[in-house]
């Protein structure tokens, strides 16, 4: 039977090894919880374990869809306090609905949670269902961090809607302070037993007690390296090479004439952006490497970000993996993620080997990226919130057209342009994170000719 209906109410559910994970945020408003939650989820998915977040906030605008004032989260408002109560309980449910019948392995359970009464329900909820638990609290005294937490990303919210800047901050700071009434962090004796990260000043210190598992380590692991601060990450195709001139994937091959046109335009295209301390990370490759040579700047080489790995295909045209492979190619057609070139790699194993890039580009500030077609979808696949089986091709191939599009969260994406964009038109973009991006990547400009991209199969 489903494993929802072996669960009865009260009764406890063994704790497997492989059993999911509950993650719980814990905190006062403006610290930063929504932006760990989403970030956290989004790096999960991407590298394949199935995550969702919970925020117990959009609950309680669906129930209360007329916000007054603070007042509503005082500790002595009875009715406040019961709706706050039943609508944590409706996302616990939808939890329990993710995790035992939709095949989650991870949820994130966005909220306050800053009393231990509601911890205990929570843990409770997570022992009669066979979930690991793990808290995450953030604590942050910094007011010149609230504040700017407040305006970034508080004023926008539903709440606040036609409410003046002034008011809506000063309304904000009060209900920070009905939660300051009640608010017990965990303690280092009390809540010995639990496993938690504390995360002190949005990423200054980190206290991690506990940590057991493999979603709970990989978890403190990417935690441990976010910051906010804002930042512009550039990814870039290389130019063309000489193989793209023949149609043959792979190989390591340097740049063809139109090649070095493009490097110099890229070159042209940084320059203007007066980017300060940009550092520039290339693949082990000679078309990366020959392309970030006409910075005239330092850069770094990372063989992670070394194109996939064709195997015995390196250096053939799809014609001839068509003669001699025919049921290769048929394969690939059916799962194009997890498709293994013979003795080479799949997007599966891609997205494995970028992971280390990702670590160090969330602790990074400014960044081009000059890399590879499978490595940048990959890339995109993170930064753009898609699963990982989205990096496979779905984000779109070269010769599509990106044109403007919203995230989950409502923030307007602009063209990102790919092969057929002049390199004018291709401007930066902003993510739900506040962090811009260009994207040079796959362009080939109409009027320069700077590139034209690699075969599409790819």
């Amino acid at each position: 039977p489903p494993k929802s209906q072996v669960r009865g109410a009260g009764a406890c559910v063994p704790q497997f090894t492989n059993c999911p994970t509950m993650v719980i945020l814990v905190g006062l408003p403006a610290r930063g919880k929504t932006y760990i939650s989403r970030k956290l989820t989004r790096y999960l998915n991407w590298i394949g374990t199935p995550t969702r977040v919970f925020n117990v906030g959009e609950y309680r605008r669906e129930a209360v869809p007329n916000y007054k004032n603070y007042e509503f989260f005082r500790h002595d408002n009875p009715e406040g306090v019961e709706i706050r109560r039943h609508c944590a309980l409706a996302a616990l449910k939808d939890v329990r609905a993710y995790l035992s019948s939709e095949e989650g392995q991870v949820a994130v359970f966005d909220a306050t949670n800053t009393t231990r009464e509601r911890r205990e329900v929570i843990l409770q909820f997570a022992k009669e269902n066979g979930y690991k638990v793990l808290f995450v609290e953030s604590i942050c005294d910094d007011p010149t961090i609230i504040e700017e937490n407040i305006k970034q990303v508080k004023l926008s919210s539903p709440d606040y809607k036609g409410r003046a800047q002034d008011e809506a901050v000063a309304d904000f700071l009060k209900r920070i302070e009905c939660y300051k009434a009640t608010y017990e962090p965990l303690d280092d004796e009390l809540d010995s037993a639990l496993s938690y990260i504390k995360i002190f000043d949005v990423g200054v210190r980190y206290l991690a007690n506990r940590v057991q598992g493999h979603v709970q380590s990989r978890t403190v692991y990417y935690l441990m390296n976010i910051h906010v601060t804002p930042r512009t990450i550039y990814l870039s195709r290389h130019g063309e090479s000489q193989l793209n001139l023949r149609g043959r994937i792979g190989g390591d091959s340097g740049l063809s004439p139109r090649g070095q046109q493009y490097a110099q335009a890229l070159a042209r295209f940084i320059g203007s952006q007066d980017i300060g301390e940009l550092k520039v990370w290339t693949s082990h490759m000679r078309r990366t490497i020959e392309t970030a040579e006409a910075l005239g700047v330092p850069y770094e080489q990372w063989k992670a970000l070394n194109e996939i790995d064709a195997g015995v295909c390196e250096e053939m045209t799809y014609e001839e993996i068509q003669e001699r492979y025919p049921k290769e190619l048929a394969l690939r057609d059916q799962d194009k993620y997890r498709y293994r070139y013979p003795k080479g790699e799949s997007y599966e194993d891609l997205v494995q080997r970028l992971e280390p890039v990702i670590m160090e580009l969330e602790r990074q500030e400014n960044v081009l990226v000059i890399c590879h077609q499978a490595v940048m979808r990959c890339l995109l696949a993170y930064f753009l919130d898609k699963s990982a089986g989205d990096s496979g091709g779905r984000l779109g191939t070269a010769g599509d057209s990106w044109g403007t599009a919203r995230d989950g969260w409502g923030h307007t994406w602009g063209r990102l342009g790919t092969a057929g964009d002049s390199l004018g038109q291709l401007g930066t973009v902003e993510d739900s994170w506040g962090h811009t991006w260009g994207h040079l990547g796959t362009a080939q400009s109409g009027r320069a000719h700077l590139s034209s991209p690699e075969p599409l199969p790819r």
